[in-house]
């Protein structure tokens, strides 16, 4: 059964030094039934999830994730996270998100739902058109 402290300690071996993330320590513990939600796609099985994090490692130049802060209610975990992509021509840019993992009877990752402004927090990076993307925003939406 998956814990607060357990997630932490597989989460830390999934984005290794080198840069290239490897889910097959963590994948055991989802449920065949995953249920997986993030700003740019929902997938639903084992099956398409496990295609994702393949996708991800092998598009992977160099990623890294910080767990910056974790809570566990019940069968919720909610971890606060900081993600380190490197583009081609542009310096490293630091993805700031959350996520909600539920687990199921068996302790297992039913659901799993990630927050973050993709977006956002790679634009910031890119000079002038991240601060044109952040007036655009307050001025569409602020």
């Amino acid at each position: 059964m998956l814990t607060k402290d357990l997630v932490l300690e597989l989460w830390s071996k999934t984005y290794s030094s080198e840069g290239k993330p490897d889910w097959s320590h963590i994948l055991p513990y989802y449920d065949e039934n995953i249920y997986f939600r993030d700003s740019i796609q929902e997938i639903r099985g084992i099956v398409e999830f496990t295609s994702m994090t393949e996708r991800l490692t092998k598009r992977s130049k160099d990623l890294k994730m910080r767990i910056v802060n974790a809570v566990m209610e019940n069968n919720v975990i909610l971890m606060e996270w900081e993600m380190t992509l490197s583009f081609k021509k542009y310096p490293s840019s630091i993805l700031y998100g959350s996520s909600r993992l539920t687990l199921n009877e068996e302790g297992k990752i039913a659901e799993q739902r990630d927050y973050y402004d993709l977006w956002g927090d790679i634009f910031d990076n890119i000079p002038r058109f991240g601060k044109a993307y952040r007036k655009f925003l307050i001025k569409k939406f602020g």
